[in-house]
């Protein structure tokens, strides 16, 4: 039988959500007029970056002794670090859905990898910029739809007609996409190929040997050089494959780490990543323009594997949990932005912050204004990282596996097992305190259970104005398991 969603409890969310807005919708008046009496009327250009299993440990601006990261640990020390920074989800393709629209993924069914597609109807970051004058391009990884409507890497049962999202026609003026994951090294592939704005590329093209995060950076430069040469505003969205599976590092990048077995794959993989991450910050040097750019980087999980063992030598730094969980060892992950003269060198943050929040961060430093009142989960970014603010206004939801957590001010409550977690002081979530404190929970769990009913009557169109629009079928999968999760409770 269906689950019937408690209107009367949406509703009163949804009125609470639309005095947010309108009162977001007042703040961009004057964030947009501060903005051009500082910075003039040129708009800034936005680069996203995000790596593939690279676990909060992984980086020497987090504390890895072993894995060379200069480039990352130079932004670090030019911007800010965020210490308490979340992936939207414990795996790739919820994250994705999360960067892009600032909704949580099951309002929209992209609840785990290789399932579902992002919905046209959905306001995503190209979207949004586009409508602003802004040039938008996509490289890397893709993983929220399949590029083709015949063929997907996952074969038939990913059912790539059904499925059919390409950035292409999800508003990115130039896009060089593979749809899942490829070889860190020569990552060429005739079966899951890269697509060159929609057209497919050999997978023994020449271009394509060597490191995937070369590979990727040789496409995204010179889009983004082209856009400085014609004065446009530019959204790089730049998804590297590094440190997922396949895992492998070229002869020069092993040569660093050898005497770490087959780990120096790994630990070769993550240094090649770093050297373009490093070659973009320097060409935005070089064009002139990184005063007028916000540079971020995140990772989109935790650390693949059941400990850090082999090819997935994927640490944490004493959080529990790695990929797939809702601990924070899942979706903890390390995390920097930069942006000279915005952002103070060298600062930190610890304020929990999430890729929930780049939609909506980046709609206010634009002036964007949203043309319906559907629910954006994240929040705007640039005081924390500007450190004009150093409490989070809303709380963070997380959804998988029959789980769910939300994360509020210091704590973490895990349901349906009922656990409370202090954050600010216990780092690995070792000492439940729910018992100490009935009362939070109860506040804690009310909300939650709100954010999961907001999500179905997301999922089930509520949120668009599209009469034709049909969920997936999948979602009555999850609505029973949901349902087995109430009574064992």
């Amino acid at each position: 039988m269906r689950n019937r969603v408690n209107i009367r409890q949406v509703i009163d969310w949804a009125g609470a959500a639309l005095k947010q807005v309108n009162c977001l919708a007042l703040c961009l008046v004057f964030s947009v007029a501060s903005f051009s009496i500082c910075h003039g009327a040129q708009p800034p250009n936005i680069i996203l970056m995000m790596a593939d299993d690279l676990g909060y440990g992984d980086t020497g601006f987090n504390g890895n002794k072993i894995i060379r990261t200069p480039n990352l640990d130079q932004m670090a020390q030019a911007g800010v670090k965020l210490t308490h920074f979340y992936a939207g989800g414990p795996v790739c393709s919820p994250t994705r859905g999360t960067f892009l629209t600032g909704r949580h993924y099951y309002r929209y069914g992209i609840w785990s990898a290789n399932v579902g597609h992002l919905p046209e109807q959905e306001i995503t970051l190209a979207k949004m910029l586009k409508s602003k004058g802004y040039t938008t391009g996509h490289f890397g990884k893709w993983h929220v739809g399949t590029l083709s409507k015949t063929h997907s890497p996952k074969g038939p049962s990913r059912k790539p007609a059904v499925n059919f999202a390409p950035p292409w026609k999800r508003d990115y003026d130039r896009s060089f996409v593979v749809e899942t994951s490829v070889s860190t090294w020569d990552p060429g592939s005739d079966k899951n190929p890269f697509y060159d704005d929609g057209v497919v590329v050999s997978g023994d093209d020449s271009s394509l040997l060597g490191g995937a995060a070369r590979v990727v950076v040789d496409r995204a430069v010179p889009f983004m050089e082209q856009a400085a040469k014609n004065d446009t505003p530019f959204l790089a969205v730049v998804w590297f494959n590094a440190p997922h599976e396949p895992i492998k590092a070229g002869p020069e990048y092993l040569a660093m780490y050898e005497g770490h077995g087959e780990a120096a794959h790994y630990y070769g993989c993550i240094t090649e990543l770093d050297e373009q991450v490093g070659r973009i910050r320097q060409r935005l040097k070089d064009m002139g323009i990184a005063d007028n750019t916000l540079l971020c980087f995140c990772s989109d999980n935790g650390p693949e594997g059941k400990e850090p063992k082999g090819k997935k030598a994927g640490v944490t730094a004493g959080l529990r949990g790695r990929k797939r969980s809702l601990y924070d060892g899942g979706v903890r992950v390390p995390a920097i932005a930069e942006w000279p003269g915005r952002i103070k060198a060298g600062s930190v943050s610890d304020v929990p912050c999430s890729t929930l929040d780049y939609f909506p961060t980046v709609a206010k430093l634009t002036g964007y204004e949203m043309p319906d009142d559907r629910p954006i989960d994240g929040q705007d970014l640039m005081p924390i990282l500007t450190g004009k603010i150093s409490k989070r206004q809303t709380s963070i939801p997380f959804r998988a596996r029959g789980n769910a957590t939300l994360v509020k001010e210091r704590y973490k409550l895990i349901l349906p097992v009922g656990e409370l977690y202090d954050l600010s002081s216990d780092w690995s979530e070792e000492r439940n305190v729910a018992s100490n404190h009935p009362e939070r929970v109860k506040i804690m769990t009310e909300e939650l259970t709100a954010y999961l009913e907001s999500m179905e009557a997301s999922h089930a169109g509520q949120d668009y104005a599209d009469p034709s629009f049909q969920p997936l079928d999948e979602w009555d999968a999850l609505r029973k398991k949901r349902n087995t999760s109430k009574r064992e409770r």
